[in-house]
């Protein structure tokens, strides 16, 4: 979190500064003018600025987050590559005036000064307003670099306060900034930030489709370097530096550090020698023709300011609202047993919502389909008759037409119907039992010599035990308990067995010290909690004999097909549930080592449905190595040859990493029972 809130403080600090200057230069102006009553006109300004900033940050968040997933990380690198230009600016504009601020602002202010209240307003809305547009886009962007918020937010606003206070010192003449050495000083350490921004923003445009070579890595340290290392997780929180990255991120970040700090070097060795100006002197004693006191008012004193917050608001609001798909107006589709997609007709590419209604007589599976292939791009599940539901689906340029399947009879399809345009749409080429048969057949042969494995392992750890070598029966438990784990995907049909063999004391009445407390968690609470090798060895060989009985009825024990796919996504979530959390950790501190056995077992499953999903995924399975690669590496750091550091343990940053790349590898594995899921329609 915090070496992310160190660019977002920094970036607070500077534009808060830099406006707060100007504020407070207008604020010591009119105060010596004792012009008093117009000091309402510069907050009001100051006001709708920050209005302004608040609408922006969230026309950025709300409107993004309604994009797809590609439309978002494109949105995303196009605003950090705004964001690098706006950064570059501010930072050449200050080594310009940096010497000259306090004197240019002053002539501004007295301008100001006759020329009426509007002119105030409008001069602290701008002088506030341009640096919070750039503050709420710098923030947005190193938030999404960032992958969390608290962070940037955090830095941000302790910024912003040392910038307010720093004004308020220079108002009341307690601080003296040299402001062209502070300012040159910050604009290199920025210029450094911003080439890691933009090198970002080029790898969020590569996975959004907008720029080539998003799997041409210049190099991937992954594998080599402690990725849950503070100084790894520094680097890459304040120089967006990763340990894999892409050609163009390299040649971007490297090409825009090269000219933009030779430029910004050279010129301020070039700049002519000049004499800077007292600036906290210059900020209290301003001084100025100011215009007569207003002493009548045609409005309301509330009125502006209220005005200046709710138009940004209401403007910020339409545009968020706008800004999001609207879905079309529904069709009604009767289907029955007999006729199926009666009233379809070729409808306009885009997103469109079909009501389905059954006229028949038998509850019906419908799809909408490409006949050609079968392949489904949308369905409505146990349709039962006379009942009414929305079907909503994505069209494009293509065939279609519709396939209602009853619950007693042979299925139906309409007649297809050909849509004339471009875009694409997704669609899924329906999955059978046969498809899923060898897939199976692979998996339980591979849990099959898994449970061999560990009736051996059992074995011996109940013989450890028995024998009173407990030291040995600590690391043979963690061996056959990383066995057991790695068969994560059959947790499903190992049925009552799994209770005896791994059973958790969370809901027993007495916890720990539970009669049905047993298995594994049994076995690790009493070696790791000093037990007596005599008080184990029923605990052990109870284990041992579970374990022996699953491996005999596990040939004979039903598999459903369609339970294959939901297991690639589920014993992730038991890790992020159970391991991630500690909650299962009876004293041997090896959750993570469980979470890395649980990875080995999502691996090997998805090894046996490559077939199927690169036929209907073939951009899928990339995404989810290279997820897999990320949580395999941060597990890797909290190795240490046969120990593991606990979860409990890990700093705060570490474990927040863990956990994002265990949610993110789950988000991309999501779609997978969707993908794999036995469908009627073929």
């Amino acid at each position: 979190m915090w070496d992310d809130a160190f660019p977002s403080f920094l970036i607070g600090l500077r534009e808060g500064l830099e406006a707060g200057l100007i504020v407070s230069i207008l604020v010591a102006t009119l105060v010596r003018a004792g012009a008093r009553a117009r000091l309402p006109q510069v907050w009001t300004g100051v006001l709708a600025a920050i209005a302004l900033a608040l609408s922006f940050g969230a026309v950025l968040t709300f409107t993004a987050a309604s994009l797809s997933a590609t439309a978002q990380e494109a949105f995303g690198g196009t605003l950090s590559v705004i964001a690098v230009a706006f950064v570059t600016a501010m930072v050449f504009w200050m080594r310009r005036s940096a010497h000259s601020l306090s004197g240019e602002i002053k002539g501004k202010v007295t301008g100001a000064l006759g020329m009426g209240a509007g002119v105030l307003v409008a001069t602290s809305f701008l002088a506030v307003g341009r640096e919070g547009l750039e503050t709420a886009l710098f923030l947005w962007t190193t938030a999404q670099a960032a992958g969390e918020s608290a962070g940037p937010l955090t830095g941000a606003a302790v910024g912003l306060v040392l910038a307010a206070a720093l004004c308020w010192g220079l108002y009341r003449r307690v601080l003296r900034i040299n402001l062209t050495k502070f300012f040159t000083a910050t604009g290199a350490v920025l210029i450094v930030i911003a080439a890691g921004v933009l090198g970002y923003g080029l790898r969020d445009l590569q996975e959004g489709g907008v720029l080539p070579g998003q799997t041409s890595y210049a190099f991937d340290l992954s594998g080599s370097v402690d990725a849950g290392a503070w100084y790894s997780t520094l680097v890459q929180g304040v120089l967006n530096l990763t340990p894999a990255m892409t050609w163009l991120q390299v040649l971007g970040y490297g090409g825009y550090l090269a000219v933009v700090m030779t430029l910004f070097v050279r010129g301020v060795r070039d700049a002519a020698p000049k004499r800077v100006a007292d600036e906290a002197a210059g900020a209290a004693e301003v001084t100025g023709a100011a215009g007569a006191p207003e002493t009548s008012r045609r409005r309301p004193a509330w009125v502006v300011p209220v005005a200046v917050v709710t138009v940004p608001a209401v403007i910020a609001g339409a545009a968020v609202a706008f800004g999001r798909p609207k879905p079309a107006a529904a069709e009604t589709v009767a289907v029955s047993e007999k006729e199926c997609g009666k009233g379809f007709s070729a409808p306009k590419p885009g997103r469109r919502t079909f009501q389905m209604h059954n006229t028949g007589d038998k509850t019906s599976e419908v799809y909408l389909v490409d006949p050609a292939t079968n392949a489904v791009y949308g369905e409505v599940e146990g349709l039962a008759p006379g009942t009414t539901r929305a079907l909503v689906a994505t069209v494009a340029g293509g065939t279609y037409a519709w396939r209602c399947v009853p619950s007693s009879g042979a299925a139906v399809t309409s007649k297809a119907v050909r849509v004339s345009g471009g875009g694409s749409s997704r669609a899924v080429v329906p999955v059978s039992e046969q498809d899923l048969s060898a897939p199976l057949q692979q998996y339980k042969s591979y849990v099959d010599k898994g449970l061999t494995t560990l009736v051996g392992q059992t074995n011996t750890l109940a013989a450890d035990i028995k024998g009173g070598h407990l030291g040995k029966a600590r690391r043979d438990w963690l061996t056959a308990h990383l066995t057991y784990s790695s068969l994560g995907a059959a947790y499903g049909t190992f049925e009552d067995f799994d209770q005896k063999i791994n059973g958790r004391a969370d809901g027993l009445p007495d916890g720990v010290h539970d009669k049905g407390f047993a298995g594994f968690h049994r076995v690790e609470y009493g070696l790791w909690h000093g037990e007596s090798a005599a008080s184990l060895t029923a605990p052990a060989q109870q284990l041992a004999t579970a374990v022996v009985g699953l491996r005999k009825a596990f040939p004979h024990q039903d598999f459903d097909p369609s339970d294959l796919p939901l297991r690639a996504h589920e014993i992730l979530e038991n890790t992020l549930q159970f391991e991630l959390t500690g909650d299962t950790d009876e004293g041997s501190g090896t959750n993570l080592a469980t979470a890395d056995a649980n990875l080995a077992g999502t691996r090997e499953l998805l090894a046996v449905l490559k077939p199927l999903l690169t036929t209907r995924a073939p951009h899928l399975l990339p995404t989810v190595d290279a997820d897999v690669a990320r949580l395999q590496a941060l597990l890797d750091a909290a190795r240490h040859g046969d120990a593991w550091t606990p979860v409990t343990q890990l700093d705060a940053t570490a474990r927040a990493r863990v956990n994002g790349a265990t949610g993110q590898l789950l988000e991309d594995l999501s779609p997978v029972p969707d993908l794999l899921e036995i469908r009627k329609s073929a």
